[in-house]
């Protein structure tokens, strides 16, 4: 049997099940045991293992993993040498952009980034941290946090913390407000650098690629299919949003035609009494899997 031509890294954790489902969407299944951490795959040139978005990078670096999914965050705390490939933010909760924040108890004389010098930071992302604080000149502590970082600063424990969120709604229920925001980030899909020197594994991994993106693209978008009466054509056309343009076809020995375009799903329990207004019939909603080759969203 021939070895897989790629290794892919699955993100154990928040990102897993949204992962899984990404690629479901792309075109292959990926099934996980409970019992170990190789999923299998219904692609005989992949190999999956999971594995945690914070050791990630590290692990595509030295070419243990060929390709894997993680966040810019972890890229830049492991100081890896890896190619981003292509971003990967799509409309999932754990996959959204999100921030690293210097937050601290509301009632801190601690108002900016620079009353720090001298303080306790506590976070997961040390060494990120430690480099930021360290190239602005301002002298603190940082320590490790396993958990319920949060809580730390909001007992005392510590001066100031740098936490990851998406609203702040978690920061401020604890008590605490946020002075300054040290990174965005959000996941990337990154390669090891002498796996994209060779052509059978960056082939592989371009393929992967294109069609995460194209599953990217499809999300909260759909397909809308109708008739039209030939007299009423030109106005339901200039109603219509595409990506180029509506694809239209004639009903056979009719004066009908059939109209076919990609929308986004939020407009289109407005779009379709208007079209029925204008004169089409028989509208037909669907979804998608992907949408491929298609970068700029903005119908």
């Amino acid at each position: 049997m021939n070895e897989p031509k790629v290794k892919l890294g699955i993100p154990k954790g928040s990102l897993e099940r949204a992962t899984i489902d990404l690629f479901q969407n792309a075109g292959w299944k990926i099934t996980v045991s409970s019992r170990n951490y190789f999923p299998s795959v219904d692609d005989a040139d992949i190999s999956c293992s999971l594995v945690r978005a914070q050791e990630m990078a590290r692990y595509v670096a030295s070419g243990v993993l060929d390709v894997g999914l993680t966040g810019l965050d972890w890229i830049l705390e492991n100081d890896a040498e890896v190619q981003i490939i292509c971003d990967l933010v799509y409309s999932k909760a754990s996959t959204k952009k999100a921030k690293w924040v210097l937050a601290v108890p509301e009632g801190s004389d601690i108002d900016r980034i620079e009353d720090c010098a001298g303080k306790i930071v506590s976070t997961e992302l040390v060494n990120f941290t430690k480099r930021y604080f360290d190239e602005r000149k301002i002298p603190v502590t940082v320590e490790f946090s396993w958990g319920a970082t949060e809580a730390k600063v909001a007992e005392g424990l510590v001066d100031a913390i740098v936490e990851v969120t998406e609203t702040g709604s978690t920061i401020r229920a604890h008590g605490l407000k946020i002075i300054h925001t040290l990174l965005e980030t959000n996941t990337k899909l990154i390669a090891n650098k002498e796996s994209m020197k060779r052509p059978e594994k960056r082939d592989k991994i371009q393929q992967i690629s294109l069609l995460l993106r194209g599953a990217l693209n499809a999300e909260n978008m759909v397909g809308l299919k109708m008739n039209v009466p030939e007299k009423k054509l030109d106005t339901v056309v200039r109603m219509l949003p595409s990506i180029t343009a509506p694809t239209i076809s004639q009903l056979y020995n009719t004066a009908w035609f059939s109209v076919e375009t990609v929308i986004r799903e939020s407009i289109v329990r407005e779009l379709v009494p208007k079209l029925i207004g204008a004169g089409a019939d028989g509208i037909i909603e669907y979804s998608l899997n992907k949408v491929v080759g298609y970068n700029d969203i903005s119908i």
